[in-house]
């Protein structure tokens, strides 16, 4: 007997379903929350990576661009769901923060050995072209591994994705990595506290409101009155706007193509790395949809979406930009607005391709200051590590799962606390093992194997999974 939709919502608290169409004012007001939400995190990588590369003001200009602009396409590939390819969910697709190091290190290797910016880009995105079929190939056999990413290992990783975001949150609460780490008497001064408070109590008070627009729109209306607040005090800086470009082409291949071989086999590690933190990803994403995370349904999900993951990191190699993977943070929109519709990614795809072509739409949202965004993604971000603990606490917790929870956690945030533990490692070993997913996610999946089940876990996993029942 399958749920209605009625009694889905209602036990979820969702208010529109991921198969339901909402109004178009109803759709454009959740997209632009996700945008909100997103926007930030899709273009820092390329500034971060531009920024290393000292590349020029246009060059950096082009990879944000594109960077909006393939998350668009990647993001419609995986909401609308082309045969095997994509999960079909309310998933948003965005740079990726895990390929960050080894890209530069790619770029600053080729200029070292006299190569041009343009060569360096173009040696990154050939690199990640060559190694995206690792993800893909990956994909084909998540149906296989159900024993092994069972409900227990997928809430560990979305918990330590949550809160691993909730640092750089509580960063931008206090203005921004750039402000503590330049200007550091200025940080966490009393107008950047007292902004982000206002965002968060305002998302609060919205959020609890029995008005189902005003619990929709919470975070929009909160981040447009910080925006509004922070302008009127004259911190929000109009004046960039001044250089952007009003359209940008997007030019397949533009850097050229070229491959570095010492650096497949690192960004091949980090495709399998990223597909674990996928499947957390989308593992959320089903949870907070009111969606199963186990059985088949939600096996041919995670399949669809780690090839959707692997063939939109090759399409944005070849449209000049990193590396794409499924994003978090809409997760939490997810679960404050109470809108999972999947017809609501196709306003995100169009809206970020737009913002994608012509760079000065984007430039407004981007002026965001750093303390607002903060407030709204601090809450956010948390209710990804509460949904990861929802996935937790559905599934046996016994001795072994408690050691499997204890050490993974302990692993995965031990590395972030004291990043020092890996100091006397290879740049490969610090570049893998330095992120909390990554190494709490794989200590997880290992101790899953490892760890012989209890009886009564085994019975339980058995009486649960749809495809042990003979129709």
């Amino acid at each position: 007997m399958t749920q209605s939709t009625e009694e889905r919502v209602a036990g979820s608290e969702i208010i529109y379903g991921l198969n339901d169409k909402p109004a178009p004012t109803t759709s454009f007001l959740a997209a632009l929350q996700h945008l909100l939400a997103i926007f930030i995190g899709i273009m820092t990588p390329p500034l971060i990576i531009g920024g290393a590369l000292q590349l020029p003001p246009d060059m950096k200009a082009y990879i944000i661009s594109m960077a909006l602009f393939v998350s668009g396409i990647a993001t419609f590939i995986q909401v609308k769901k082309f045969g095997p390819i994509g999960s079909g969910l309310l998933s948003i697709q965005g740079t990726s923060f895990t390929f960050l190091s080894l890209s530069i290190g790619i770029g600053l290797s080729v200029k070292a050995a006299g190569g041009s910016p343009e060569q360096a880009l173009g040696t990154i995105f050939g690199v990640a072209l060559i190694c995206s079929p690792m993800e893909m190939i990956f994909s084909r056999f998540v149906p296989a591994l159900k024993k092994v990413i069972t409900p227990l290992v997928s809430g560990i990783v979305v918990t330590l994705i949550g809160l691993s975001l909730i640092r750089v949150a509580v960063t931008d609460i206090g203005g921004g990595q750039w402000l503590l780490s330049n200007k550091p008497e200025l940080y966490a001064s009393p107008t950047n506290l007292l902004l982000a408070a206002l965002v968060i109590v305002t998302i609060i008070v919205l959020n609890r409101s029995r008005n189902q627009w005003l619990r929709m729109g919470a975070i929009a209306i909160a981040l447009i009155l910080g925006y509004c607040v922070a302008a009127a005090l004259g911190l929000v800086q109009f004046a960039k706007l001044g250089g952007m470009d009003v359209f940008t082409a997007p030019v397949p291949f533009k850097f050229g193509f070229y491959i570095s071989w010492e650096h497949v086999l690192p960004m091949a590690l980090l495709y399998l790395i990223t597909t674990v933190e996928s499947m957390g990803d989308l593992t959320a994403t089903s949870m907070v949809s009111g969606e199963p995370v186990e059985g088949e349904t939600y096996m041919k999900r995670i399949s669809g979406g780690i090839l959707g993951d692997g063939i939109n990191s090759a399409l944005a190699a070849v449209f000049n930009s990193f590396p794409n993977t499924t994003f978090s943070q809409n997760n939490g929109v997810i679960q404050m607005t109470g809108v999972a519709s999947r017809h609501v990614g196709f306003w995100i795809s169009g809206l970020l391709v737009i913002f994608g072509l012509f760079p000065v739409i984007g430039g407004l949202i981007s002026l965001i200051p750093n303390s607002v965004l903060g407030g709204a993604t601090v809450i956010m971000f948390g209710t990804v590590a509460a949904a990861g603990i929802r996935i937790i606490a559905s599934s046996v917790i016994d001795r072994r799962g408690m050691l499997i929870m204890a050490i993974s956690l302990a692993m995965g945030l031990g590395v972030v606390f004291r990043p020092e533990i890996l100091a006397g490692f290879p740049d490969v070993i610090k570049q893998i093992f330095g992120s909390a997913i990554t190494t709490g996610g794989l200590t997880a999946i290992f101790l899953n194997v490892v760890l012989p089940q209890s009886l009564r876990e085994q019975k339980v996993e058995t009486s649960q999974d749809p495809l042990s029942v003979k129709h």
